[in-house]
């Protein structure tokens, strides 16, 4: 269950991207945190990382 990031909430502050051990979330075109499906391991660091609680890990 990889981690999901809702793009409504997300502000773009890259506070997930340093803290993934995976390096598996970057920001994309829009300033939006985006998470690579196949090389996360839903450890839940962004989770925490992200201020604004944009990112949930998915069932």
């Amino acid at each position: 269950m990889p981690a999901k990031v809702n793009e409504e909430v997300c502000i773009g502050c890259g506070a997930c991207v340093g803290t993934c051990p995976m390096e598996a979330i970057e920001l994309n075109d829009e300033n939006h945190a985006a998470v690579n499906e196949e090389v996360c391991i839903a450890c839940g660091a962004c989770v925490g990382a992200c201020p604004m609680g944009a990112i949930e890990l998915s069932d």
